[in-house]
């Protein structure tokens, strides 16, 4: 089964749209969003999804309370625990969050460097699908897995 990940949308709708699209043609058969989502207007583009979705607030969301309604309570606090393909799924925004201990967990979701990444640590693929919005570093990713495998392939939109 393949997974989807997103982080760092920063309200930029083009992008979000095209991450979706793109996670539609593979048909993904889930989506994570790492958080920094900022606005509450950018969830409908994100419940284009063929797919269900859940994901975590970052430190840009301001509108918490706003983002939590829209998105039906998909979007909440990190960290969050999911199990999914008979795989243990950990999502943060701010890997510090953890204060360096690793979850128990097969794989580890994370955005806010900005900085794609796909690592193992120890029995934990660890998974950073750099900035979907594009705005800090000029190029737009995210990230898709194989649950199957434990394998994951950083994408450019």
């Amino acid at each position: 089964m393949k997974i989807g990940i997103i982080s760092d949308t920063h309200d930029n709708l083009s992008m979000i749209a095209a991450a979706v699209k793109l996670f539609n043609r593979l048909k993904t058969d889930f989506v994570v969003h790492a958080g920094d989502f900022v606005a509450p207007f950018t969830v409908p583009e994100i419940n284009k999804l063929k797919c269900p979705w859940k994901g975590v607030f970052g430190n840009n969301d301001g509108e918490r309370k706003g983002l939590f309604s829209v998105s039906g309570g998909k979007i909440t606090e990190a960290p969050l625990s999911i199990t999914f393909a008979s795989r243990k799924i950990v999502v943060v925004h701010d890997i510090a969050l953890l204060d360096g201990k690793m979850p128990h967990a097969d794989i580890l979701i994370y955005g806010h460097s900005h900085k794609p990444s796909v690592k193992r640590k120890g029995s934990i693929l660890t998974v950073n699908p750099g900035e979907c919005g594009g705005w800090l570093r000029g190029k737009s990713t995210v990230a898709v897995v194989d649950t199957v495998d434990l394998s994951a392939e950083v994408v450019g939109l």
